[in-house]
C-alpha cells in the first residue's frame, strides 16, 4: 500500500497531501489477515456447498431466524443481523424460499413490511448441518489457537465491527442500502 506521493502543487504543502501509509509491519498484519479472512470464509463455503448445498451467508440467514423469537424475523432486522445489503438478502431469501426453507409473510401493522420465517425443513437443514459447520469451524479457528489468542481474537473483532458501525444518522451501512 504505499505508493510515491504527487507532487505538490503551488501553495499547498506536501505534509497536508500525505497520507498516513502502512509502516512495514502494518502491512503484514493487513495481508496476514485479508489471506486468513478469505481462506477462511472459502473454507466454511465448501464445507457447506458440500454437506447443505448452500453457502456460508445463507447457513447465517438461517441460524439468524433459528435464533429469534418464533423463528421470524423483519427482512430490514435480518439484513442488519446479517451485515448484508437489503437486495442481496432478497435474492437470499429468494433461494431459500425455493429450497422450502424460508417463506415471507406479509407485516400485518406495516404494508411495505415483510417478515422471513424458517419453516420446519429449513429448521431440519439447520440441524442436519450444524455439526460439520461447527466441526469446520473449530478446526479452521478455534483448535489452531490457544486460549488467550482466542479471547485476544475476540476483542479486536469486538474493536473492528464496533468501529465500521458508526451510529449516527445518514451512516452509509450495507442493510441500510
Amino acid at each position: 500500500m504505499k505508493a510515491p506521493a504527487p507532487a505538490p502543487t503551488e501553495g499547498s504543502t506536501e505534509k497536508a497531501r500525505e497520507p498516513r501509509w502502512l509502516t512495514d509491519e502494518e502491512q503484514r498484519v493487513w495481508r496476514w489477515f485479508m489471506e486468513g479472512a478469505t481462506l477462511l470464509d472459502d473454507h466454511l463455503d465448501r464445507q457447506l456447498q458440500r454437506d447443505a448445498g448452500m453457502p456460508h451467508v445463507y447457513y447465517g440467514l438461517l441460524v439468524k431466524l433459528a435464533e429469534a423469537p418464533r423463528r421470524r424475523l423483519r427482512m430490514t432486522e435480518l439484513a442488519m443481523l446479517a451485515k448484508i445489503t437489503r437486495s442481496r438478502l432478497s435474492h437470499a431469501i429468494a433461494r431459500l424460499e425455493k429450497n422450502g426453507w424460508v417463506r415471507r409473510e406479509d407485516c400485518p401493522d406495516d404494508k411495505r413490511g415483510q417478515f422471513a420465517v424458517l419453516t420446519e425443513e429449513g429448521h431440519e437443514v439447520l440441524r442436519q448441518t450444524a455439526p460439520g459447520h461447527v466441526d469446520a469451524v473449530r478446526q479452521a479457528v478455534f483448535d489452531r489457537l490457544d486460549p488467550e489468542q482466542q479471547k485476544s481474537l475476540g476483542e479486536i473483532m469486538r474493536i473492528i465491527a464496533e468501529g465500521l458501525q458508526p451510529t449516527e444518522a445518514g451512516a452509509d451501512l450495507p442493510w441500510l442500502r
